[in-house]
């Protein structure tokens, strides 16, 4: 288990971060499709909307810090994660990898195999982001858009697996619509990449208890990471799925995030926001029965444990 944690401002040890963390967010991204022109969060027009949200959060309900999935060939901004989490008072975890299907750049479809591509991943996280100073303190968010992975995709969660087992870092990653997760927990764990190393997203959008006690059995995160975004599933469902999982006894394995992830969902546009998790989901969780401990436990506890690879529960 790792004692500090790497951010875009340098180590931070794990005992110090006394608050919430948010495992599963965007701060500066750039999805832009010819279909699709509004997931993007610029960091020139969004930036400071983003740092007034994390901020507030940070004074209201002590955020003390943000996983920043956006990785190689998303709009990735590294200087702009610095300067956001300088401004805020929010300490920011970068992410490194390749996200999934049409989205992977070329570099992925002309990498001879994962090997190589676990070779860039491993000297981006060594020598900081293009070189700077900037290194990723975690893999993600990689992922799938299906049941199994295609050829492609299973280069890139093979390489992420590389990649962690080489380094020491975690892995996150996509699952699309919840969809996938189970295969991509088998191909991970076997390119060696211990269980308690992996969390699997997005499974809120996947209503099925079956296959998330089975992720968490098997030692995997389970990250209910699109909360607030209704155009999904409900809230009730998730708090349904998530009280669950917590029933089953696997609140040690639960992750929960809201996946900011384009300009509309900020507050500022009059989107849920980062904060929906505290101003929202959480006091309905509270009232069906969720404690202040078990809550310090998902939003806290073990966000921090997994991305400083440990196996034990104890994170003080």
């Amino acid at each position: 288990m790792n004692s500090s944690l790497r951010t875009v401002t340098g180590p931070l040890p794990v005992s110090a971060v006394r608050g919430p963390v948010l495992p599963h967010e965007h701060l500066a991204l750039d999805l832009t499709r010819r279909t699709d022109r509004e997931a993007v969060l610029r960091p020139d027009v969004h930036g400071r909307h983003v740092t007034a949200e994390l901020t507030g959060l940070r004074e209201e309900y002590g955020l003390a810090l943000v996983v920043e999935l956006t990785c190689r060939g998303m709009g990735r901004d590294p200087r702009a994660l610095a300067r956001i989490s300088r401004e805020s008072g929010v300490a920011v975890v970068a992410g490194t990898g390749w996200y999934y299907g049409s989205f992977l750049p070329p570099e992925v479809h002309r990498a001879a195999d994962a090997a190589h591509l676990a070779e860039v991943l491993v000297r981006e996280i060594e020598d900081g982001i293009a070189g700077g100073a900037v290194r990723p303190g975690v893999i993600g968010e990689v992922g799938s858009g299906g049941e199994r992975p295609s050829a492609a995709e299973r280069r890139v969660l093979t390489a992420a697996a590389l990649a962690a087992t080489a380094t020491g870092l975690s892995v996150t990653t996509h699952a699309h619509l919840g969809v996938g997760g189970p295969a991509q927990l088998e191909l991970l764990t076997g390119a060696r990449l211990p269980a308690h190393r992996v969390a699997i997203g997005h499974q809120d959008l996947l209503d099925d208890h079956a296959i998330h006690r089975a992720l968490a059995a098997a030692g995997a995160y389970v990250a209910f990471d699109t909360i607030g975004k209704e155009r999904y599933t409900d809230d009730g469902t998730r708090l349904r799925l998530l009280i669950a999982l917590l029933e089953a006894g696997f609140a040690d394995r639960v992750l929960l995030s809201c996946d900011i992830s384009r300009h509309a969902y900020l507050s500022a546009e009059g989107g849920h926001g980062y904060g929906h998790l505290f101003r929202s989901f959480l006091p309905r969780a509270r009232a069906a029965g969720v404690d202040d401990e078990v809550i310090d436990l998902i939003t806290r506890r073990n966000p921090l444990r997994f991305l400083s690879g440990g196996a034990s529960t104890r994170i003080g």
